[in-house]
C-alpha cells in the first residue's frame, strides 16, 4: 500500500514535469509564429492549450483523492498542496502561451511585431522557453541552488521588458497605436510567464525547506 501511495505522489511530479515541458514548448512556438506571422503554428499552439487544461484537472482530481484516501501530513501533505498551486502557475503559462498564438493568429497575415523590435521579443520568447525548461528540470531535482538561479535569470526578462516600453516612449515610434498595444501585450504576457516560472522555482524550495521564498508579484488580467 505504501509503494502504490509513493507512486501516486511521484505521478503527479511527473505530470508536472510534462506540463512545464508542455508549455515551455508552446512559447517557443507561439514567439515563431508571432515573429514570422505563421498561422499554421499558431493554430497547433492555441489546440495544445487544451491538454494542458486536461492534465491540470488530472492532476486536481488525482490530487484531491489522495488527499480524501490518505488523509496526509507533514512532507507529503506540503508535496499535495505544493502541487496543486505549481500546476496553476503552469496552467496560467500555457494560457499566455496561447495569448501570443492568438495574436499571431488575430494580424495574420501581417506580422504584429515591427522589425525593429523582433530582436528583442525573440529573446523575450527564448527566455521564456529556456526559464521554463529550468523550472521543469527543478521539479525533478529539487534542486535548491538551481531554483534561486533561475529566479536571477529572471532579471534579464524584467530588463527585456523595459526595453521594450523604453522603444514604445521614443520620440521615433512610428508603427501606430495598434501595434504599440500589440507590443505592450506581447510584452506583458513574457514577463508574466517568466513570473510563473519562478513561482515554480520559490515553490520547489519551499516543498524541499519548507520554509516560504518571497512571493513574486503576479497581477492577473481578465484575460487569463
Amino acid at each position: 500500500m505504501r509503494d502504490a501511495y509513493q507512486q501516486e505522489l511521484g505521478s503527479i511530479g511527473d505530470t508536472l514535469v510534462e506540463m512545464a515541458n508542455l508549455v515551455g514548448s508552446a512559447i517557443g512556438l507561439a514567439t515563431t509564429a508571432l515573429l514570422d506571422a505563421d498561422l499554421n503554428l499558431a493554430e497547433n499552439v492555441i489546440s495544445t492549450e487544451s491538454k494542458v487544461d486536461d492534465l491540470q484537472r488530472d492532476l486536481e482530481n488525482r490530487a484531491i483523492a489522495i488527499l480524501a484516501r490518505q488523509q496526509p501530513v507533514a512532507t507529503d501533505l506540503r508535496i499535495v498542496v505544493t502541487s496543486l498551486r505549481m500546476s496553476a502557475d503552469l496552467e496560467r503559462s500555457g494560457d499566455l502561451a496561447e495569448h501570443v498564438a492568438k495574436l499571431a493568429r488575430m494580424r495574420f497575415p501581417a506580422k504584429a511585431v515591427p522589425r525593429d523590435l523582433r530582436r528583442t521579443i525573440l529573446e523575450m520568447g527564448q527566455l521564456a522557453q529556456r526559464l521554463m525548461a529550468q523550472a521543469a528540470e527543478v521539479i525533478i531535482t529539487q534542486d535548491v541552488d538551481a531554483a534561486i538561479q533561475l529566479e536571477k535569470d529572471d532579471d534579464r526578462m524584467d530588463e527585456l521588458h523595459r526595453m521594450v516600453f523604453q522603444h514604445l516612449m521614443d520620440k521615433q515610434w512610428h508603427h501606430g497605436v495598434e501595434t504599440a498595444v500589440d507590443v505592450t501585450l506581447v510584452g506583458r504576457y513574457y514577463e508574466r510567464f517568466a513570473d510563473h516560472a519562478v513561482s515554480v522555482a520559490r515553490r520547489v524550495i519551499y516543498l524541499v525547506t519548507g520554509e516560504h521564498a518571497d512571493e513574486p508579484t503576479l497581477e492577473q488580467p481578465a484575460t487569463v
